[in-house]
């Protein structure tokens, strides 16, 4: 089937009371592994690419390979950008095809990142496009996108009431206490944050940082309003975990299918664990 907008998947989690995963795509066997794990699953999935993926991987390439793989999927796919910190880069991702994109205008002041956002919404919206936003500094890195512990803020709920009346945001990424990459601990979330920002501007809302987190805090939050979990760092760990320890016991394989093959294979048990603990299977 053709992507669909996130708006269509987020809407009906919000309502059903489970998240969507939305999984980083950073080349082919991936994408095939998280259409596996859907389809496995019967789970919507929304497959998404950072900046730093597009910069690797061309951005034809990506929305070509994304694109493929929902026509011959059963279940709705969503191609979303990930962390778009350039407004250049937001529209040609939604040009080249991508059914969501995510606009970060965390590091602007406010009402800077408010006018950003409501620029993105004005081209998105006529086209059916969903938009996602960012309100709080999230820390830790992402590809392009890092931030330093020291600079890292939660969301202020009354900010985010704010944000979302001034912009009608579809859905908003905020900062609870996770970070991007991995974890050198535990992380531990703010529960009553999260709750008090649901009660106040009841859209979908969005967990980045999730590799690490707990299930039982995820599923937590999912309980009190989340409705789209991002996993990129565990897809990383177990995929190249994987390959390492093929080679290291097939020295002499020149093969790049009998290596890149079983790290599909375990990437795709990885993201079907994921749906299970976010309640989305059986969902599609």
């Amino acid at each position: 089937m053709a992507l669909v907008p996130v708006n269509d998947l987020l809407f009906k989690a919000d309502k059903e009371g489970y998240a969507v995963g939305a999984f980083n795509a950073n080349n082919m066997e991936i994408v095939q592994a998280i259409v596996e794990a859907a389809e496995q699953e019967n789970s919507p999935v929304i497959m998404q690419a950072s900046q730093g993926a597009i910069k690797y991987a061309g951005l034809e390439y990506i929305t070509g390979m994304v694109t493929i793989a929902a026509k011959a999927a059963n279940i709705p796919v969503a191609l979303h950008l990930d962390h778009g910190t350039d407004f250049e880069q937001v529209i040609k991702c939604i040009r080249s095809g991508f059914s969501s994109v995510m606009y970060d205008g965390s590091k602007l002041p406010l009402e800077e990142n408010i006018a950003m956002t409501n620029k993105v919404l004005e081209i998105a919206r006529p086209i059916n496009v969903s938009v996602e936003a960012e309100l709080g500094k999230i820390g830790g890195t992402e590809d392009d996108v890092h931030v330093a512990d020291k600079d890292a803020t939660f969301t202020d709920p009354n900010e985010a009431k704010y944000f979302v009346e001034k912009t009608g945001i579809e859905s908003l990424a905020i900062a609870i206490g996770t970070a991007h990459g991995q974890y050198k601990g535990e992380p531990k979330l703010d529960f009553e944050r999260l709750e008090k920002i649901k009660n106040l501007i009841k859209i979908p809302i969005v967990l980045h940082g999730s590799s690490g987190v707990p299930d039982e805090a995820i599923q937590k939050s999912i309980k009190l309003g989340i409705c789209k979990v991002n996993i990129d760092t565990n897809i990383r760990e177990v995929f190249v975990n994987e390959m390492k320890k093929v080679v290291s016991e097939k020295t002499s394989e020149i093969d790049p299918r009998k290596i890149l093959g079983p790290a599909k294979e375990a990437t795709v048990e990885l993201i079907r664990e994921k749906m299970r603990v976010f309640g989305s299977s059986n969902k599609a």
